[in-house]
């Protein structure tokens, strides 16, 4: 979740800059760098419609390190460390040494920069130490591969979360060793559970990848993550919350980004989801659910749409909604009611006669209701109307009779209310 936001603000501020946006997969650790996390990675950015320019893994980028860490030591503010366990620094080898590593000459004193969202920030690097850069001459480690990466891919901005300040002092050290001109940094707020703590899976915060399986439509997730730690609102301008990926470029600047930790609500993701869910066209709501739901009729799904569209939060709840016992599942499958349930069948001849005058084309919810609402009214419309949904649904859950009966056709209708008097 901060990651993929993370990515999104990048991607908002190079946009509106008119710059380039670079995914670059640092996995220079081989044991923890797999390829599903690559993959899971471009997939999610890609499905939220976040496209970069260019595009590198450091794994392949050996010998462009290589030049540099020996460049490092050429000019002294790096060298070569033989070290025992402990990491003590040893002269000669033994029983108990681990090859040299190679560290940077950190001559200590106080390491300064400017943060685009939080202001002047300063280190004391004295403590750091001579910090190691790579594991040998052929190894770089984290710190060094990103300086030299964000040196030779032209980067202007770092856009990253705050947990990334404590690297700062290290990546600027190794920067004035090798002559880059300081990078322009922003360190974006952490995103935190509704109660201040480390968000996790148990506040419904998963990866981007889940949340596509869990039905969320992009569109809702971007909204969702632009405003979670940064202002959208113009001055004088009436407040709004929904806005399209263009929109979002245009209006994205970092002085509104807050500095304190941004809260995370599984249920205003699930609004702006039922927002954007409200704003798709039959045919793009048909396609998804068809695509989620290959065994599914699509006319059936047609023929249901527009109560789906107002019952769903994501689209992963339209199978329960339609499966056996759902809601919706009275088209697909006819649940044939109890004579408990029924309560009274007294009134379903004198309905399934007002029904068998309503012509095929005039078999619409509207002229039904209007056939019956009297009769219903006289008689009581609990007398009428429930008999007559548990008659067509068999369920205690489901959409008013009239639309039920529409959906359903007159032939049909007239067949389930007929069974349903034949329990008397």
């Amino acid at each position: 979740m901060g990651s993929a936001r993370t990515a999104l603000f990048n991607y908002l501020f190079a946009k509106q800059q008119g710059g380039k946006l670079i995914l670059r997969i640092e996995d220079t650790d081989s044991e923890r760098s797999k390829k599903e996390y690559e993959e899971n990675i471009i997939d999610g950015l890609d499905w939220l419609g976040i496209d970069y320019d260019e595009f590198y893994r450091q794994s392949e980028r050996g010998a462009v390190y290589r030049d540099h860490i020996e460049k490092l030591i050429t000019n002294g503010a790096a060298y070569e460390s033989m070290e025992d366990e402990d990491g003590s620094d040893i002269r000669l080898g033994g029983p108990h040494f681990r090859p040299s590593v190679i560290r940077f000459k950190n001559s200590g004193g106080i390491v300064s920069f400017h943060d685009e969202i939080r202001g002047e920030i300063s280190f004391d690097v004295t403590e750091l130490g001579d910090f190691v850069i790579a594991k040998n001459r052929e190894t770089p480690l984290y710190h060094l591969a990103v300086v030299v990466d964000d040196m030779l891919m032209g980067v202007t901005h770092i856009i990253r979360g705050e947990d990334g300040i404590s690297n700062t002092p290290r990546q600027l050290l190794i920067a004035r060793a090798l002559g880059v001109p300081e990078w322009r940094y922003a360190h974006i707020p952490l995103i935190l559970a509704p109660d201040k703590s480390k968000l996790s899976k148990r506040h419904g915060a998963v990866a981007i990848t889940e949340y596509r399986k869990q039905g969320y439509l992009p569109e809702a997730l971007v909204n969702f993550l632009a405003l979670i730690g940064w202002s959208s609102q113009g001055e004088g301008e009436p407040e709004r919350e929904i806005f399209s990926l263009p929109e979002l470029v245009g209006r994205f600047n970092l002085s509104k980004v807050q500095k304190s930790g941004a809260m995370f609500s599984a249920d205003k993701l699930k609004w702006f989801n039922r927002e954007y869910m409200k704003t798709l066209l039959d045919d793009e709501l048909l396609n998804a659910l068809t695509a989620r739901m290959p065994e599914q009729s699509p006319a059936i799904l047609a023929k249901l749409l527009p109560l789906i569209r107002e019952r769903i939060t994501t689209l992963a709840d339209t199978p329960t909604l339609i499966g056996n016992g759902g809601e919706l599942s009275f088209v697909r499958n006819y649940t044939k009611p109890s004579r408990a349930l029924l309560k009274t069948i007294e009134f379903l001849p004198r309905v399934r006669g007002i029904l068998e005058q309503v012509s095929e084309p005039d078999f619409k919810a509207a002229q039904i209701k209007e056939r019956l609402w009297d009769f219903a009214t006289e008689k009581g419309r609990g007398n009428v109307l429930w008999p007559l949904r548990i008659a067509l649904t068999g369920l205690e859950r489901s959409p008013d009779p009239f639309v039920v009966a529409e959906l359903l056709g007159k032939e049909e209708t007239l067949a389930r209310i007929a069974y349903a008097q034949s329990l008397a």
